[in-house]
C-alpha cells in the first residue's frame, strides 16, 4: 500500500481506468448508471482535492484505492472513494486499505462515507468496520444512498488491535470495493 499521487499522469490514468470499471459493477448493482464517477473525465478526477491511498501489485499497477478528504472545522475523514479492480475482487483490498487508512493515516478522525443503500456488500463492509449508518438521501428519484459514521473514542484503534481497544465497523458480489 503507498499514497498515489494524481500529479503523475501514469499514475492517475490507472486510477481512473480501475475507478470506472468498479463503479460500472456498482451502477449494476444499484441500477444506476448516472453514477458521477462513471461520466468524471481524468482531468476532473485529477482536480478533486482529496488524498490518495493505493493498493499497487508487484509489477506497479494499481489493484484498488480509496480517495478521501480531511473535514477542516471537525476531526474527520470524508471517504469520497473506495474502489477495486474487478480482477481483483474478493480479496480483502477494500477492507486493508480502509484499514490502513483508519489506524495508520487518520488515527484519531471520526470517517463519514455514503455508497448505494442496495449496495449490500458495501453496507456490510462499513458495518463490519464499526460504522453505523446514520442517514441516507436521495440523489436523484429512486436512487437511495446510505450515509454512514465512524466515531471515534479518544483515538482509539476500533479493530481492538494491539494499539486500542473500541469498536469499527464490503461488497458482495462484484462491487467497487471488491469484497
Amino acid at each position: 500500500m503507498r499514497e498515489l499521487s494524481m500529479a503523475d499522469a501514469a499514475t492517475a490514468s490507472e486510477v481512473h481506468r480501475v475507478g470506472r470499471r468498479a463503479y460500472a459493477v456498482e451502477a449494476e448493482l444499484i441500477g444506476f448508471t448516472g453514477i458521477p464517477a462513471l461520466r468524471e473525465s481524468l482531468e476532473e478526477m485529477r482536480a478533486q482535492p482529496l488524498r490518495w491511498l493505493g493498493a499497487v501489485t508487484r509489477n506497479g499497477r494499481v489493484a484498488a484505492f480509496v480517495a478521501w478528504q480531511e473535514l477542516g472545522e471537525e476531526t474527520a475523514v470524508d471517504v469520497h472513494r473506495v474502489c477495486v479492480d474487478p480482477r481483483w475482487f474478493r480479496r480483502g483490498l477494500a477492507s486493508r486499505l480502509l484499514r490502513h487508512l483508519l489506524d495508520e493515516l487518520a488515527p484519531e478522525h471520526d470517517a463519514l462515507v455514503s455508497t448505494g443503500a442496495g449496495n449490500h456488500p458495501a453496507v456490510a463492509l462499513y458495518r463490519r468496520l464499526g460504522f453505523v449508518r446514520v442517514g441516507g438521501f436521495e440523489p436523484v428519484p429512486g436512487v437511495a444512498l446510505a450515509r454512514f459514521r465512524l466515531t471515534r473514542k479518544d483515538g482509539a484503534d476500533v479493530h481492538g488491535t494491539a494499539s486500542g481497544a473500541a469498536g469499527r465497523g464490503v461488497r458482495k458480489r462484484r462491487t467497487p470495493t471488491g469484497e
